[in-house]
C-alpha cells in the first residue's frame, strides 16, 4: 500500500498588489487580487480533500495568525508553518527540512496556481510517488505545477524560479544526488490573460465549488477589466 505523502501548500496571503503580478499588469491590481483570492480557495479545496495530512506553508510571516485564523474553520487540522527567508528554492529546503525533521517522510509541494488539478491526479499522486525518489508534474511554461519526494530535497536555491528551464533543471539536480525522477501529468499555470481565457473554458464542466466560483468570476472578468482601466 502507498504511503500518503504530506500535502505542502506553498501560498501567499491574497493581497492588492501581492502575488499574481504578471496578471495585474495586464487586468488591473484589484481584478487580479479577486483571481488570487479564487486561485487559493481552489487549492485549499484541494487540501480539504487530500487523504493524508497538510501544511499550509505562508511567504509572510505577519500572515501566518491569519491563516492559522482561517484555516481553524475550515481545515482545522492543518498546520501552519513560515516559509522562511530567501528565494523560493531556499523556502521549500526550509520547509522540507523542518518537516523531515518533525517525522514527516515523504511530501509533495503544490501552489495556488493550477486550479486544473483534478481528483484523478491526486488520487494517482501516492502510487506513482512510490515507484521513484522524485516524482514531478510538469507546468507548460517550464516550469512545475507539483513537486513530491521520499527524500529531502537537494539545495535548490541556486535553480532557475519562474523560468522555463525549471522542471529540467530539477531533474538534473535531483539526478545529481542520484535521485530517481518520474514524472506525473503535466498541466499549465494562471499567470497571464491568455491563461484565464484557457481557464474559463477548461471549467465549464468543473463541478468542484471554489471552481465554479473561480468559473463564475473569470467569465465575469470583462467587467473587472474595465474597472481597472
Amino acid at each position: 500500500m502507498s504511503t500518503i505523502p504530506t500535502l505542502v501548500l506553498m501560498s501567499k496571503r491574497p493581497k492588492l498588489h501581492q502575488g499574481k503580478q504578471r496578471l495585474a499588469k495586464e487586468i488591473g491590481a484589484n481584478a487580479a487580487l479577486v483571481v488570487a483570492k479564487s486561485l487559493f480557495y481552489c487549492a485549499l479545496e484541494d487540501a480539504a480533500n487530500w487523504p493524508g495530512k497538510v501544511v499550509v506553508a505562508i511567504s509572510h510571516k505577519t500572515d501566518v495568525l491569519w491563516a492559522e485564523t482561517l484555516l481553524k474553520t475550515i481545515l482545522p487540522d492543518t498546520q501552519v508553518l513560515y516559509q522562511g527567508e530567501g528565494n523560493l528554492g531556499q523556502r521549500i529546503n526550509h520547509i522540507d527540512t523542518s518537516l523531515r525533521t518533525a517525522g514527516h517522510q515523504a511530501l509533495a509541494f503544490i501552489g495556488t496556481d493550477c486550479p486544473m488539478l483534478n481528483m484523478k491526479f491526486y488520487h494517482h499522486l501516492p502510487a506513482k510517488l512510490a515507484k521513484s525518489d522524485v516524482l514531478l508534474a510538469k507546468a507548460e511554461d517550464g516550469g512545475v505545477v507539483m513537486m513530491a519526494s521520499n527524500k529531502a530535497w537537494p539545495d535548490l536555491s541556486s535553480l532557475p524560479w519562474s523560468s522555463e528551464n525549471l522542471a529540467n533543471t530539477l531533474a538534473l539536480c535531483c539526478q545529481d544526488e542520484c535521485y530517481s525522477v518520474t514524472y506525473h501529468e503535466s498541466n499549465y499555470d494562471i499567470d497571464k490573460l491568455v491563461d484565464l481565457a484557457r481557464l474559463k473554458h477548461d471549467l465549464l464542466a468543473d463541478e468542484r465549488l471554489a471552481r465554479k466560483t473561480l468559473s463564475s468570476q473569470v467569465f465575469n472578468c470583462s467587467h473587472l477589466f474595465k474597472m481597472n482601466q
